[in-house]
């Protein structure tokens, strides 16, 4: 039996096509696919996302666990509410996931994992613990549900859906969360748009959806999450990397610490392994769908693409493809499509942020 969000009942009532989506039963669109994607780049969408896991991690040892388990360094952060993307890799440099981490007090890190590799994550945390003898609590907070609300009218739809939540809230920055009565509202998302992702008691999430629609803001299904996210070139686990490859061949680069003194969880594979692919965007020239596992034939060797669709915002078929290192932007390499071969130009990603082309 498929696994089931608190907002399952609400989607349906909104009359959302459902799917099983990695064994929960979620919401692909509830009409234009396209139509949802333009939401949020224009005024504002909401999207469940509570099958996505909150792990808290309480102790006072802490910020020492994770300065060992994630690539990132946990020492940037400093300020209460102030969040951190990484990945937790395996002694071979491969991605077990990748993660926000938020920091609220020396003895309290919030973490919010993948849904489809939440158990594994856990056995994770559980076993690097058990390794360090580090004396922290792991907490799983099923309790809890997330709804992500984007667009540029995203923060001002929330705050007149939540009463006195502005306050709390009107003054953070990008990557950074707060709490306010029983809500943890983040100003983060998967969209390249602004607006926040709010953490809420679970009975608390159909009455808050409720209120979300009541300001005008449209319910978005896991269709147009993904274009979405794959203009603003945001990865998506499983597909643009996973426990094979490294951050370091998965454009993930920039969440890598390798500078600090500090040992990591797969920092001796990433330092000895060198760097043979890299990811890049590409832009179709002919007509067609660039989509994932399709070949790219470059004067560097062969690639493949790891992302791909039809761009709502830029209006022509868009890609994030794995691809030799050699390749550079202003390329034009071959995909492999249906037995035929068409013309992709190399392009550095993102595609789209604040609703803005920057290709």
């Amino acid at each position: 039996m498929l696994k089931q969000t608190p907002l399952n009942q609400a989607h349906r009532d909104m009359g959302a096509k459902m799917v099983d989506f990695g064994g929960w039963d979620m919401p692909v669109s509830y009409g234009s696919q396209i139509g949802e994607h333009h939401k949020v780049r224009n005024d504002a969408g909401m999207f469940d996302v509570s099958h996505m896991l909150v792990v808290d991690l309480a102790g006072t040892a802490v910020r020492d666990f994770l300065r060992s388990l994630v690539a990132n360094n946990v020492d940037k952060l400093r300020d209460p509410g102030k969040a951190l993307y990484s990945c937790m890799l395996n002694e071979a440099g491969g991605v077990i996931d990748d993660l926000i981490i938020y920091f609220m007090r020396e003895d309290w890190f919030r973490l919010v994992v993948n849904a489809g590799t939440a158990d594994k994550d856990l056995a994770w945390l559980e076993a690097v613990c058990g390794k360090l003898g580090a004396d922290i609590v792991i907490q799983p907070r099923r309790d809890l549900a997330m709804i992500a609300v984007q667009g540029p009218n995203a923060r001002a739809r929330a705050w007149a859906a939540i009463p006195g939540s502005q306050q709390a809230t009107e003054t953070l920055k990008p990557f950074q969360a707060a709490e306010w009565q029983r809500y943890f509202i983040a100003r983060t998302g998967y969209t390249g748009e602004d607006g926040f992702e709010i953490i809420l008691p679970a009975e608390k999430a159909a009455p808050t959806w409720a209120a979300l629609a009541a300001q005008g803001v449209a319910p978005i299904g896991l269709g147009a999450r993904d274009t979405l996210r794959l203009e603003a070139g945001m990865n998506l686990y499983g597909q643009d990397m996973d426990e094979s490859v490294s951050p370091l061949e998965s454009g993930l680069a920039w969440t890598v610490d390798l500078q600090s003194p500090r040992d990591f969880v797969g920092k001796a594979a990433l330092q000895t392994n060198p760097i043979a692919r890299q990811m890049l965007g590409l832009l179709l020239l002919d007509k067609g769908v660039l989509r994932a596992h399709q070949k790219v034939i470059t004067a560097h060797g062969n690639g493949e693409i790891t992302s791909g669709s039809f761009s709502p915002t830029l209006g022509q078929s868009i890609a994030i493809a794995r691809v030799p290192v050699g390749v550079e932007p202003g390329d034009v390499v071959q995909v492999e499509i249906r037995d035929k071969l068409l013309s992709a130009k190399v392009v550095k990603y993102p595609f789209v942020r604040s609703g803005k082309s920057l290709i």
